[in-house]
């Protein structure tokens, strides 16, 4: 089993333990199947936060299957 989970709703990287749910959307749809990681500290002030529609810092997914 992998470590990190990803939601395929918003991408948001999160720890493989909390396998039911997202814990930024609440999406239940998580993979382990991803590519591309990005930290984004201030969602407001980063293009790639706003090419992703991102409005929560957190780590997230760049590509997700």
């Amino acid at each position: 089993m992998a470590d990190r989970l990803v939601c395929r709703d918003c991408h948001r990287v999160q720890g493989a333990e909390i396998e039911s749910q997202c814990e930024a959307c609440g999406g239940t749809s998580l993979t382990e199947d991803w590519a591309g990681y990005v930290v984004i500290a201030h969602p407001e002030k980063s293009d790639i936060a706003k090419e992703m529609e991102v409005t929560k810092p957190g780590q997230y997914a760049l590509k997700v299957r």
